[in-house]
């Protein structure tokens, strides 16, 4: 596992990802890229493939919250290029996968829903009682499909509905050379290692914490 990414290939799920999430997309600035994201506890975002002076010089013309610093690398390598006024996030990975996605059978009382809009792909399992249970969302865009919120709910976990709804989002990829990438926190890259995930890098964050907020992943 290196700590630096492939440029390209991060730039790529980094565009995709904003299309899945329906934000501006990414604009170079400072050797990384930038993302407008103007939500809730989140003005923007910026994105490294490693570690660059471009992070040092954003990082200290930053005096408040809401604005995260990501990089592919290990979190006390992100801190050393930052002012003392910011604080590491809980981190992730940095994810790819080849070959095939087996899909389980859903259990007995299960259905799935999948639908696809343009190139954002939203898959959904039910329960019996018509709740979601899983559900996820994928983009094919630049080369990448990308795998984005991928979530089980807590009363649906340890029953491979996770594994059922990224083989259906899978099942919808168009070309057979886009690459998958996805960025799990550190308990979904275990799950993600189960199925064949290989981690590109270490993903991690950091921002000026509010006093008396917790700092978060803030959506990978």
């Amino acid at each position: 596992m290196s700590n630096l990414a492939d440029p390209g290939l991060l730039a790529a799920w980094l565009a995709a990802r904003s299309i899945a999430r329906g934000l501006a997309l990414p604009v170079p600035d400072h050797g990384g890229w930038r993302v407008d994201t103007d939500l809730p506890g989140e003005i923007r975002r910026h994105v490294f493939a490693g570690p660059c002076s471009g992070i040092s010089a954003l990082a200290a013309a930053i005096h408040g919250p809401h604005i995260y610093i990501k990089m592919c690398g290990d979190g006390e390598q992100l801190l050393g290029l930052l002012p003392p006024r910011w604080q590491l996030c809980p981190g992730g990975y940095f994810m790819t996968h080849e070959g095939t996605l087996q899909a389980p059978d859903l259990p007995a009382g299960y259905r799935l829903e999948i639908t696809t809009s343009q190139v954002i792909t939203t898959a959904r399992i039910l329960a019996e009682d018509g709740g979601v249970a899983a559900s996820g969302h994928a983009v094919e865009y630049a080369g990448v499909f990308v795998f984005d919120r991928i979530a089980t709910e807590a009363g649906h976990r340890r029953r491979g509905l996770g594994r059922a709804l990224m083989a259906a989002l899978a099942a919808r990829q168009r070309s057979a050379s886009a690459r998958r990438v996805l960025v799990a926190t550190d308990d979904g890259a275990k799950l993600y290692a189960s199925l064949g995930w290989h981690s590109e890098s270490p993903y991690s964050t950091a921002t000026i914490v509010q006093a008396g907020i917790p700092c978060s992943l803030s959506g990978s």
